[in-house]
């Protein structure tokens, strides 16, 4: 009798001694997952999968593989409470969404329903939204808060002044106004807020760090004359830490998943976080699974992984490099499935997450974007029970760690639609300080980065996670600013089979890349 079949016969009359009758595959299953460990470890976990399975409530007392793989789910979290996890996917059509209350001057929880074709007047309301973040965040700052004593020298402090107080006059000199930079006719911009809208002069603008584009809120100094806002230099929203920005919501869950409360601040997700070692998410873009060379060096990465699992690897999108049919898709899935089913120990511990790009076969090219079909996956999902199919962007939670995911070219976007491309400085440097200013996955026109208005919140980067990953084509980088990473994993295949690893114990993102044979 094989070692699985004698697994399996102890399985079987464990469970029946525990009142269960345990489902072939399931039992199958299990004795897969504990076959690699001693015989100590293997009666421990017997123990506590039973445990599990019988606080699951069963309607009948017939176990099947569902009930094992939740079991082992469980088993895997204990010590933890109910809501905490080590590593969850928060899908961006589950992320809630707040308003700010001007009169109140704090954030509270929108419960309305949301749906994908709203009225026009919602347009307006959440880029109305992404400017009060901004207006409250830029007040409290000691350069513009007159009830606090500056702690910067002796640089006094400045006016944030509306729009309308520049229209009700002619002439107005040290002006900083905050507004959104748009242009209503060709060649001619303008800077807006709720309360108007002022054509403005850049011919003598200087510039500060970042990439500026139509449909950025920025911060701006000049003098208004005869209508005209001349402006002498023009920056981003002032930054912050997040946890400045967490101490106006208290303890709500800000970020998303089954927790009441942000589990930013559970101790017992802070201590396994301290302990992890090693544990670490593994990010690449552009898998083509139609690409033979792309295919064999996902499979030589798996295989690298398989002695030593990840929590997590995520793939993004796009997942073919020609237009295919969906049809041929999912035999790409499915053959990229019957490789991960020979990894018996990517099986157990590593969660597999899928991310479609705007060239994957979902809905039109606006964000955020739903997951890929079940149609397409359902094959993978066979043979690896432990995929994960995310919207993009997604958020991810390990432990105390908040981590946004976003397959899009949005350094290439914001490069190629800046008003004024910075001469000194790195582009990792622009970028980052420009999605951290701005507070969003989306500081674009939304001709150039349509979004679903009702779910921008999905797109929101307020406060600050631990760690922002784009997905973009061109070279890869990493930098911080303001406590949170940004990194771009560039291209799989154009990097020569580069990708990112993050160690969320010590917060070091690591390059990698799959060696020449």
């Amino acid at each position: 009798m094989s070692e699985i079949a004698k697994l399996k016969a102890q399985i079987v009359s464990w469970f029946n001694i525990s009142g269960f009758q345990i489902r072939s595959e399931a039992s199958n299953y299990l004795a897969e997952q504990i076959a690699p460990l001693g015989e100590a470890a293997r009666k421990r976990w017997l123990q506590d999968i039973a445990s599990h399975v019988q606080g699951q409530n069963l309607d009948i007392p017939a176990v099947e593989k569902k009930h094992i793989e939740l079991a082992i789910k469980e088993a895997n979290n204990t010590g933890l409470e109910d809501h905490e996890t080590i590593f969850s996917v928060i899908n961006a059509f589950d992320v809630p969404r707040f308003r700010y209350n001007e009169e109140k001057k704090q954030f509270l929880v929108d419960a309305g329903r949301r749906g994908y074709l709203p009225g026009p007047n919602v347009k307006a309301e959440y880029i109305r939204e992404r400017y009060l973040m901004l207006w409250q965040k830029t007040c409290r700052h000691e350069m513009f808060n007159t009830s606090k004593v500056s702690t910067i020298g002796d640089v006094r402090k400045l006016v944030l002044r509306k729009i309308e107080l520049l229209l009700s006059t002619s002439k107005m000199k040290e002006v900083v106004v905050l507004g959104l930079l748009t242009q209503l006719t060709e060649g001619k911009f303008y800077l807006e807020d709720p309360t108007g809208v002022v054509p403005i002069d850049l011919s003598e603008t200087v510039f500060s760090s970042g990439l500026f584009c139509e449909g950025c809120f920025v911060l701006v100094s000049g003098t208004y004359n005869d209508g005209t806002l001349k402006i002498d230099e023009l920056g981003f929203p002032v930054t912050e830490l997040a946890s400045s920005s967490r101490a106006f919501f208290g303890t709500v869950n800000t970020w998303g998943g089954r927790s009441k409360n942000l589990l930013k601040y559970s101790r017992n997700l802070a201590e396994l976080e301290a302990n992890s070692g090693e544990d670490s998410i593994v990010f690449l873009a552009d898998c083509w699974l139609d690409n033979p060379i792309v295919f064999e060096k996902l499979t030589q990465l798996l295989a690298g992984y398989d002695q030593f699992p990840p929590r997590a690897i995520v793939l993004m999108g796009p997942f073919s490099k020609s237009s295919e049919n969906p049809y041929t898709l999912k035999q790409r899935f499915q053959a990229l499935g019957e490789i991960l089913a020979s990894y018996e120990s990517l099986k157990r511990e590593t969660d597999v997450v899928l991310v479609p790009s705007s060239e994957d076969p979902t809905i039109a090219n606006i964000l955020p974007r739903p997951p890929l079909p079940d149609h397409l996956t359902a094959d993978l999902k066979k043979y690896y029970p432990r995929l994960i199919l995310a919207t993009n962007p997604c958020r991810l939670q390990y432990c105390t760690q908040q981590i946004v995911v976003c397959r899009s070219d949005l350094v290439t976007k914001l490069c190629r639609n800046t008003i004024h491309f910075p001469k000194s400085g790195q582009l990792a440097d622009h970028f980052a300080r420009t999605l951290i200013s701005q507070g969003t996955l989306a500081p674009l026109t939304p001709i150039a980065c349509p979004v679903h208005w009702n779910y921008d919140a999905a797109l929101s980067l307020y406060p600050l996670p631990d760690l922002i990953v784009i997905g973009d084509a061109c070279q890869g980088f990493q930098t911080t600013e303001q406590g949170c990473t940004v990194l771009n994993t560039g291209s799989f295949p154009k990097s020569k089979f580069g990708f990112k690893v993050y160690i969320p114990s010590t917060r070091v993102v690591e390059d990698s890349q799959i060696p020449e044979l």
